[in-house]
């Protein structure tokens, strides 16, 4: 899954349905016409472990501990460490900011690579960002499977992914689907907890 082959990563989400066309609204709140569910990729160790190696690669120097941000990429984020020979942890919400629970911590001085399934606006990450560093961790940078970001991320790090596919995104009040009187799609529930990534 080298840079010739990006199409390769959007084939296997459109293969495995991954990919859903609808009236979205994220966690966000914005809403948006497409919906990505890399879960239904990942579910697939084989595959996982493939889409995880092309990611290890993003990121040369040697790490740590590899951070999930969140459920939606505990899977890749265990690859991933496996490929870079490193622990991995994930971090969830708790009473709205990002956390570890579970005992998982960090070391002062350990390299950190923080791993999502989708970037969308960067919020989630950049509180992972200052949540390692706040345990005086070096974080590496940011990996995705998935950029949907719409311009380049200022999260103080690098961020790299193996693909961009560019969020089509618009508030309630702005949304043209919404505007035709288009219903919000319900048939993943997972969309409302914000599966398609911050």
């Amino acid at each position: 899954m080298s840079r010739s082959n990006k199409m390769d990563v959007l084939g296997l989400l459109q293969e495995h349905g991954a990919v859903a066309s609808g009236h979205f609204r994220l966690a966000s709140g914005l809403h948006t016409p497409v919906y990505l569910q890399p879960a239904l990729v990942l579910q697939y160790p084989h595959v996982a472990q493939k889409i995880a190696k092309a990611i290890a690669t993003k990121f040369a120097s040697p790490v740590d501990v590899v951070i999930s941000t969140g459920m939606s990429s505990v899977v890749l984020g265990q690859e991933v460490a496996r490929a870079k020979k490193s622990r991995a942890i994930f971090t969830e919400r708790v009473g709205g900011s990002m956390a570890f629970r579970r005992d998982f911590r960090l070391e002062r001085g350990e390299r950190a690579l923080i791993v999502v399934d989708v970037l969308t606006t960067g919020r989630s990450n950049g509180e992972v960002v200052a949540l390692a560093q706040a345990y005086g961790a070096r974080v590496v940078g940011v990996a995705a499977m998935v950029d949907r970001s719409k311009a380049p991320l200022c999260l103080g790090v690098p961020v790299r992914s193996l693909i961009g596919y560019p969020l089509e995104a618009a508030s309630p009040e702005t949304c043209p689907q919404c505007a035709s009187g288009v219903p919000l799609s319900t048939a993943k529930r997972e969309i409302e907890l914000g599966s398609d990534g911050e």
